[in-house]
C-alpha cells in the first residue's frame, strides 16, 4: 500500500472539519489533532503528571483537566503556553504514527491547524489548506462558539497558519459556502503528488 497521509489545515473558521466529515462520509480515515489532544490530556499519565507538577493538583478534577483553568494561565502567561505545548505536542504526534500503522486504507487524513508548530509537517506527504472570506470565519465561530465578533478578530489575528512546507504538494480548497466544496475534494484525492519518487 502507497503511504499518502494529507494535512487538512487552515486558520479558524475556514471549514477543515466540514472537509473533514465529507471525507469520513467517503470512507476515508481522518485524525483530529484538536479533539485527540482534548482527550490525551484526560487520559495520558505522562501529561497529567506534567501538568500537574507545573500547575498543581487543581488542574484537574475528578482526573478531567480543568480546561477554564489553563486557558485562563495560558493566556497571561506565554511561558505556561509553551510548557503545554511541549507536553502535548509530541504527545499528539506519537498518537497520530501509531494510527496511521493501523490504517488499512490510503490516503489517510490529519486534521490540524498547527502543523508546523506541531511538529506534524515531517509527517505529511501533502497538505491541503481550507480556506474561506474573513467574514464567512467571522460568522462561523461567533455562530460555533457563541462570542463577539471582537473576540473571534482578536483569535484570527493571533493564529498563524503555516501552510507551505518544503518538498509537499499544497492545494487550496475553498469553502466559502458558495464554491462546490465535493468537486474540490475529488480531484484533489486524484491529484498525484507531483514530488513524491
Amino acid at each position: 500500500m502507497e503511504r499518502r497521509i494529507i494535512a487538512v489545515t487552515g486558520g479558524i473558521g475556514a471549514g477543515k472539519s466540514m472537509v473533514s466529515t465529507v471525507l469520513r462520509i467517503a470512507g476515508y480515515s481522518v485524525y483530529d489533532c484538536d479533539q485527540r489532544a482534548k482527550e490525551l490530556m484526560n487520559t495520558s499519565v505522562s501529561i497529567k503528571k506534567a501538568l500537574q507538577e507545573r500547575f498543581g493538583n487543581d488542574i484537574y478534577i475528578d482526573g478531567i483537566l480543568n480546561r477554564s483553568s489553563l486557558s485562563d494561565i495560558i493566556f497571561n502567561d506565554n511561558d505556561a503556553l509553551v510548557f503545554v505545548n511541549n507536553v502535548v505536542h509530541p504527545a499528539v504526534r506519537t498518537d497520530i504514527l501509531r494510527w496511521i500503522k493501523q490504517q488499512q486504507r490510503m490516503p489517510v487524513f490529519i486534521e490540524t491547524a498547527i502543523l508546523k508548530e506541531g511538529g506534524l509537517d515531517s509527517i505529511v506527504d501533502e497538505v491541503w489548506n481550507v480556506t474561506a472570506p474573513l467574514e464567512t470565519r467571522i460568522t462561523r465561530v461567533m455562530r460555533r462558539n457563541s462570542t463577539t465578533r471582537e473576540k473571534v478578530i482578536e483569535r484570527i489575528a493571533t493564529q498563524q497558519v503555516h501552510v507551505e512546507v518544503a518538498g509537499k504538494l499544497v492545494i487550496e480548497i475553498i469553502n466559502d459556502d458558495t464554491t462546490a466544496l465535493l468537486p474540490q475534494i475529488f480531484k484533489a484525492i486524484t491529484i498525484k503528488n507531483r514530488f513524491n519518487v
